[in-house]
Order: C-alpha cells, then sequence, then structure tokens
C-alpha cells in the first residue's frame, strides 16, 4: 500500500501545481468569470484563485509525515531531520525573499537578466544532482558553489545600487517556508501519532482564531505567539497541519486490518466539521485569502477533504492512475514546475513577446493559460530525464 499512498498525494499535489500554473498565468486576464479571480481585500467571496494556495499548503502537510519517516528509515535521529528541516524551510524563505525584490536599478542590469540568473542559480545551487565520483563530483560542487555566489553577488549588486533586500509579505515560497518549517517540528515533537496530530491540528487553529479576533492586546509582548511577522498567522499552518493529519490518518487507515472505506469516511466526516465550522465563522469573518480569516481556511478544507477522499478512493483502492499521468511530473517535481515560468515570463519582456489578442481574453485566454500549465508540465518531464530537477 506505500506506493499508492505516494501516488494519491503525488496526483493531489500534482492537481495542485496545474492549477497554480494556470491561474497565475491567467491573473488579471479580462472576460472571464468573476469567482475564477482571487477575491479583493474586503470582498467576501472564495475565489477558484484563493483556492490554489491552500491547496498547496494542505500538500505540504501531506507530505511531511512521509518525509518524516523516510529520514528516519535512513537512520536519522530527531535532531537531524530538525536541522533538514531548517535547511529546507530556510532555502524556501531564500525563495521567496528573491521573488519579493526582484526590482532591477535603473540604467542598470535589464530585470528580466537579474530573473534569469536567479531562477539558473537556483538550479546550479538545488538541483539534484546524480550521484557521481572524482572529477564530476567536484564538477557539481562547483555549480552549487557558481550558483550562491550569483545569488549573493545580486544581492550585493542590488544594495550598491540603493535597493535593499526586505521580507514584505515574504513572497508565496516564503510563506510556504515558514508554515513547513513550524508544522514539521511540530510533527517531529508529537510522534506521528493521529490523536496527537488532531489536537496539534486543532491547537494551531486555535491560534489562527485567536489572532483573527484578536483577543491579546498588540501591545502585549506574549503577541509574538500569533507569528506578527508573518502575514498569514498561524491560518497557513492550520492548512498545512491539517494536511499533515488527513496523511497521518491516510497511514494509519490503510492498513490492512481497517476497512477500505474507513479513511474515505474519516475525511468526509472531517468534511462536515470543517463546513459547520466554515457556516458558523463566516458569521464573524468574511471569507478572504487576503485577510487569512478562519472562514476561508473552514470552507477550503471543506473542499480539500473530500477530494483527498475522492482521489485515494480512485487511486488506491480501485488502482486507477493512468489518468493522471499526463501531469504527474508536477507532483514529483513541484518547484522545478513552479520556477519554470518566470523564465519564460522573463524571455516575453526581453523581446517584448505577446499573445495575440484572441488568447488574451475570455475562453480562449483561459484555454492559453491552461495549455501553459501543461506546456510547463512537459518540460518539467524533459528536464528531469536530463537530472535538472529542483529538490531542497
Amino acid at each position: 500500500m506505500k506506493s499508492s499512498r505516494i501516488e494519491t498525494i503525488d496526483i493531489f499535489r500534482a492537481f495542485t501545481m496545474l492549477m497554480m500554473l494556470f491561474v497565475n498565468d491567467f491573473a488579471g486576464m479580462e472576460g472571464i468569470p468573476h469567482w475564477m479571480h482571487h477575491a479583493a481585500m474586503t470582498e467576501d467571496m472564495l475565489g477558484f484563485s484563493d483556492l490554489v494556495f491552500p491547496a498547496f499548503l494542505f500538500c505540504v502537510g501531506l507530505s511531511i509525515p512521509f518525509s518524516v519517516a523516510a529520514r528516519k528509515k535512513k537512520g536519522d535521529t530527531d535532531a537531524k531531520v530538525i536541522l533538514h528541516v531548517i535547511e529546507r524551510s530556510a532555502f524556501l524563505i531564500v525563495m521567496g525573499l528573491f521573488s519579493m525584490n526582484g526590482k532591477a536599478p535603473e540604467g542598470g542590469i535589464p530585470r528580466y537578466l537579474l530573473s534569469i540568473a536567479v531562477v539558473v542559480s537556483y538550479f546550479l545551487l538545488w538541483n539534484s544532482y546524480p550521484k557521481a565520483q572524482g572529477g564530476r563530483k567536484w564538477l557539481y560542487r562547483a555549480l552549487k558553489f557558481i550558483g550562491a555566489a550569483t545569488l549573493v553577488a545580486i544581492v550585493l549588486y542590488k544594495d550598491f545600487n540603493g535597493i535593499h533586500f526586505s521580507h514584505g509579505w515574504w513572497g508565496i515560497l516564503g510563506l510556504i517556508g515558514w508554515a513547513y518549517g513550524i508544522c514539521s517540528i511540530i510533527y517531529i515533537f508529537i510522534q506521528g501519532s493521529l490523536k496527537n496530530t488532531l489536537f496539534a491540528w486543532g491547537g494551531v487553529t486555535l491560534l489562527c482564531i485567536l489572532n483573527t479576533l484578536p483577543c491579546i492586546p498588540k501591545d502585549w509582548s506574549i503577541n509574538a505567539l500569533f507569528l506578527n511577522f508573518y502575514p498569514g498567522g498561524w491560518t497557513h499552518p492550520a492548512f498545512v497541519m491539517a494536511g499533515t493529519a488527513a496523511s497521518v490518518a491516510l497511514m494509519k487507515y490503510s492498513a490492512p486490518s481497517y476497512k477500505k472505506h474507513a479513511f474515505p469516511l474519516t475525511m468526509v466526516f472531517l468534511a462536515a466539521i470543517m463546513l459547520c465550522l466554515a457556516i458558523a465563522s463566516h458569521q464573524i469573518w468574511i471569507i478572504s485569502k487576503m485577510q487569512a480569516t478562519p472562514s476561508w481556511l473552514f470552507y477550503s478544507l471543506a473542499i480539500f477533504f473530500p477530494v483527498l477522499a475522492f482521489l485515494y478512493w480512485i487511486c488506491d483502492i480501485k488502482g486507477k492512475t493512468s489518468w493522471a499521468d499526463f501531469m504527474k511530473p508536477a507532483g514529483t517535481a513541484t518547484l522545478t514546475a513552479y520556477m519554470l515560468p518566470s523564465i519564460w515570463y522573463a524571455v516575453m519582456s526581453a523581446f517584448e513577446l505577446h499573445y495575440p489578442h484572441t488568447f488574451s481574453y475570455g475562453g480562449p485566454g483561459l484555454l492559453r493559460s491552461f495549455v501553459f500549465g501543461l506546456a510547463i508540465i512537459g518540460i518539467t518531464w524533459c528536464l528531469g530525464k536530463l537530472h535538472i530537477k529542483l529538490k531542497l
């Protein structure tokens, strides 16, 4: 059952990545239904685009138990696993910071060149190089050094020209990095028990609610508990912990001693609870991704849990996974797929390329964005065959 469990998670993650490529490409496009866009800051709406980022956070949580188990199987102690988590979290935050600081000095190196240099440096530094000995091993080390040195040089270049790095809202990858690090460490300390994971998820969700009310005056030092440096507060970690709880339940209920429908029914039960909490919380907060409200959290999870149950039924119980083959590279090389569009957009900027008007508006524009997502996944697959794959 191990491989099929991973198939389910990979397919969920692959579909989420495809949707992220899709919505990022049509962002700002006119002539498409309003509900497909992100809701405005004060708008009470759950747009289709508002579901993609939390689905990605949920996927991060789904992967945590399997990732920790794999490292412990290799013999890593809890301390080593925590150090690995901190390292991965830091790298994601670094990537987020670069995305937040993409401005180029006037009259200097064009922004599109800096953008390409940053992404290429990511691949040089964090590529999943094949195992090698001798000269090739030293070559890979040299490439990593070049990647790191280039990133440092870009920071210094901007700094010397008056553009200083700031964390802002951390960028998408930065937000993911913080939530991943916090929840992974929590999970390591609770040692994989479903009961403890559910309690941890409940605790994180409670902090999300208290932070949003808020119940504690902002001048109290205890406010640091609510991650006030982080725009998502505890809402983003709550998505990750929900995915972690679902993954632990998957590990438990997929065992032969349980009936096949135990996990899907558990997910449906959790979805029902989330829907009740969503309706109740909606009386207090609007549904807002931008404000990271609890109602956004609960409505989103009320969708994710049954989707995961459906995928498990199809992939694990029925054994039907071939239908998702076309998007699987996005589930196993997610970071690669996420980074590739930056290169294309930089190339378009460099050569002042534009899509035909017909494919920049309405239905044809949406079709173009979906095909673009598929093309990125295809390129991701090709790069994987060449041993080019981002892996933190």
